[in-house]
């Protein structure tokens, strides 16, 4: 097999790397939950570990509350989620964490946190169930691998084009490796940043639905979560959908899928 050398202009390598046409070539994994293919080059025991240690960080630097009334309504509405989304082998954890941020997270490894500012502001399980299906939307995504494979590939393709440039004697200085840092930010991760919000918010309404909430608890809470705040900057710039975007997004959803 003859192999053809492939040549590339300053003007080609520079647009490629904005716009994220040079990246390596590596092996993607199929996401059921998702109906794509995703980037995969972090392995599934790198990111489990890691969470692990997040976890145990977080239960050492935060301060947890151990309120019943908060605990019960977290852990019944937490065990509802986890059967709905099928995830039963995971060893899910729900806890309360004593602030006033209007905040939850979870991890990969089925850590979930909720702010006690959060669940104040929550009338109704069905809100509950709103951010705990989004969360564990990411999960069953497994949206965390995916962005730590995106920021590895982008370095791994910084690296190439460097490499590049420098063949063709040109000088790859910091100036050059800066304005190609930003084109592959905002090129590549923000925007896939943007997708995993919309994805998880896609199947955290499945979720609701299969736990038995009405979807349209989550169009409401996040209508009401967007009045408490400004949305600052362009979207373009933002890892995270415009309230509006998101609303659209969440209601056609809805829409197509028949959900009453």
């Amino acid at each position: 097999m003859k192999i053809q050398k492939i040549s590339m202009s300053r003007r080609d390598i520079l647009m490629g790397l904005a716009a994220g046409t040079i990246l390596p070539v590596a092996g993607c994994a199929q996401n059921d939950a998702l109906g794509r293919s995703q980037l995969q080059l972090v392995s599934e025991n790198q990111i489990m570990a890691l969470s692990q240690q997040a976890w145990q960080d977080a239960l050492q630097r935060e301060r947890i509350l151990r309120d019943p009334g908060y605990n019960r309504r977290l852990q019944r509405v937490g065990a509802n989620m986890v059967r709905a989304t099928g995830m039963t082998g995971l060893d899910w954890e729900f806890v309360v964490i004593d602030s006033d941020q209007v905040n939850a997270w979870v991890l990969p490894n089925g850590k979930v946190a909720f702010y006690r500012g959060i669940l104040d502001i929550m009338e109704e399980d069905a809100h509950i169930a709103t951010v705990m299906g989004h969360e564990m939307g990411h999960v069953a995504a497994r949206h965390s691998a995916e962005r730590a494979s995106q920021q590895r590939a982008s370095q791994i393709g910084m690296q190439i084009a460097g490499a590049l440039l420098q063949q063709q004697g040109v000088d790859f200085n910091q100036d050059m490796a800066a304005a190609l840092g930003a084109g592959v930010t905002y090129g590549i991760i923000m925007p896939y940043s943007r997708q995993h919000e919309f994805e998880a918010d896609r199947l955290g309404v499945d979720y609701m639905v299969s736990g038995g909430y009405a979807p349209h608890y989550a169009t409401d809470f996040w209508l009401a979560m967007s009045t408490r705040h400004q949305n600052a900057g362009f979207e373009f710039l933002s890892t995270h959908p415009s309230d509006e975007a998101r609303l659209d997004a969440m209601r056609a959803h809805i829409a197509a899928r028949g959900y009453s």
